[in-house]
C-alpha cells in the first residue's frame, strides 16, 4: 500500500505550511511522519492512499496490523489459451503474496467452454484471476497484475480504447468486482517469455490437466517474480 503525506507544519515564525510528499510505501511513510513528529512543529498529518482516502496515523498502524495476517505484497499473473476447433479455453494464474512474514506462490488453472475468440479468453483468464484473489481473501489492496495480452491490461487500464461489445462486457463485469473487493489495481504488461508459469497453465487446462497447489518460498532468493 502506498500513501502520501500531507502535514501541517509550524515554522520557526509561527507560520503554517501545507506540505506534501511523494507517493510512498506506508512503513516508510510513517517512519517519515515519525520524524516529522520529532521536530514538535507538526499541527496534524493526513496519510493519503491511491484512491484518495485519507488515514489518521493511528489508523495507518492499525490497518497495517491487520494487513499482516492477511495475503498482502500481491503480484498476480494470468494468461489465456484458446482452441479454435472445440471453442474451449485455459486459463492459468499464479498469485505471489506475503502473509503472516511468509512468502507463497498460488498456481491454478481451468478449462472454460463456450468462448469466443482468444482475446476472450484473455479476459476470461484475468476474471478467473479475480476469482483466485477473491477466494484467498484479498480486499482493500493495491494488486500489480501481470499478463502477454497487452490489450487487455491497456483497456483496463483505460490506456487504449475498447471498442468491441463483448470486450467492453468483460471489462464492466472486472473493474466491478475490483471495486467491490476495494482492490487498487496496477497494470503491468509484459513479454510471454516473463509469463511462463501463467502459460503453461493455460496450456495444461486445454490438455485436461487440472492444477491448484499453494507452496511456501523459501526467505532467500526473495519470491522470484521480480
Amino acid at each position: 500500500m502506498d500513501v502520501i503525506i500531507q502535514w501541517t507544519y509550524i515554522t520557526l515564525k509561527k507560520q503554517e505550511v501545507v506540505l506534501t510528499s511523494d507517493l510512498l510505501p506506508v512503513e516508510k511513510a510513517l517512519l517519515l511522519a515519525e520524524d516529522f513528529e520529532r521536530t514538535g512543529r507538526v499541527k496534524e498529518l493526513v496519510f493519503i492512499d491511491r484512491r484518495n482516502t485519507e488515514w489518521t496515523k493511528k489508523e495507518l498502524v492499525k490497518l497495517l496490523q491487520e494487513i499482516e495476517t492477511e495475503p498482502h505484497d500481491i503480484v498476480a499473473y494470468f494468461d489465456g489459451g484458446f482452441d479454435k476447433e472445440t471453442r474451449e479455453a485455459g486459463v492459468g494464474a499464479v498469485v505471489y503474496y506475503k502473509q503472516n512474514h511468509q512468502s507463497y506462490r498460488l498456481r491454478t488453472n481451468r478449462r472454460l467452454g463456450q468462448l469466443a475468440s482468444n482475446n476472450e479468453a484473455e479476459y476470461a483468464a484475468f476474471w478467473f484471476l479475480v476469482q483466485v484473489l477473491e477466494e484467498i481473501g484479498v480486499h482493500h489492496l493495491p494488486v500489480i497484475f501481470r499478463g502477454d495480452s497487452h490489450v487487455v491490461l491497456n483497456q483496463l487500464s483505460g490506456t487504449w480504447p475498447c471498442f468491441e461489445k463483448d470486450s467492453i462486457a468483460w471489462l464492466d463485469r472486472i473493474e466491478e468486482k475490483l471495486n467491490e473487493l476495494g482492490i487498487q489495481p496496477i497494470y503491468e504488461p509484459i513479454s510471454r517469455k516473463q509469463n511462463k508459469e501463467a502459460d503453461q497453465l493455460a496450456s495444461q487446462a486445454l490438455e485436461g490437466k487440472m492444477i491448484t497447489s499453494t507452496i511456501e518460498l523459501a526467505k532467500k532468493g526473495n519470491d522470484g517474480h521480480e
